[in-house]
């Protein structure tokens, strides 16, 4: 049996076995009542470190704090960010890495791999996402493994209009990656041409915060499931068929 008291889980004695088998949590800790703690990644894809993006990232994440919920901000920065050159580099070491090592891409992917959830970030440019975030994402999710089952989200900072077709832009990573993406009451979006503007977007913040506890209570979800035996999908092998043979 197992029953919700303020962000913390009871397990009974029946559920012993299973939280045995798993070994200690990952506080290190061996007990049969715990809070939940897991961890979302929070990446920055704004060159400007601490803009709107950021000032949208950060209400998600305190947010969080009060829901146990750990986050990150990760920023991509400012250096360059390679784009992917098709070469097939990382299908042939399928080590989950890209072969050129040389920028911010493998030490994301390996705190994606880590996290339990992914939120991703991005200003508007000429209605879509930052040049070097989609040089990152290319090589991330084609490179990338462990991914599957993720929980994931989009947040779009505009200062006028092209929002929507950023949003959808991430999306369409998480999509194609077997990941589930978590909806709030409005698109996960903030307008402002300064990190004072955003502050100003009282609707925007609230479609965040909404994100941020619809995303808690999924996580506290799946780890409940876990915990009490029921088991992930399991999948076909993938086909993939070109349309023209």
């Amino acid at each position: 049996m197992i029953t919700m008291e303020s962000n913390k889980v009871t397990l009974s004695m029946s559920m012993a076995e299973i939280v045995k088998d798993a070994g200690q949590n990952r506080f290190g800790n061996f007990n049969y009542r715990r809070e939940i703690l897991m961890n979302v990644l929070l990446i920055n894809g704004s060159p400007n470190e601490k803009r709107c993006s950021f000032t949208a990232l950060s209400e998600i994440a305190n947010e969080f704090e009060p829901l146990s919920i750990t986050s990150e901000i990760v920023h991509i920065g400012k250096a360059p960010v390679r784009g992917c050159v098709a070469c097939m580099g990382c299908m042939k070491s399928n080590n989950g890495h890209c072969v050129f090592d040389d920028d911010i891409t493998n030490s994301l992917i390996d705190k994606m791999n880590a996290a339990d959830a992914i939120i991703i970030a991005s200003p508007v440019y000429y209605s879509g996402i930052a040049g070097s975030l989609k040089c990152f994402l290319d090589r991330a999710f084609w490179a990338g493994r462990g991914l599957d089952n993720k929980l994931a989200a989009s947040v779009i900072s505009s200062r006028r209009a092209g929002s929507i077709a950023a949003f959808d832009e991430i999306n369409h990573y998480y999509l194609k990656s077997n990941m589930h993406v978590v909806g709030s009451t409005y698109w996960n979006e903030v307008h402002g041409f300064s990190a004072k503007d955003v502050a100003q977007d009282l609707e925007g913040l609230q479609t965040l915060r909404t994100l941020a506890k619809n995303m808690a209570w999924l996580l506290k979800c799946i780890e409940i499931a876990d915990k009490s035996g029921l088991s992930r999908p399991e999948y076909e092998s993938v086909i993939t068929t070109n349309f023209i043979r």
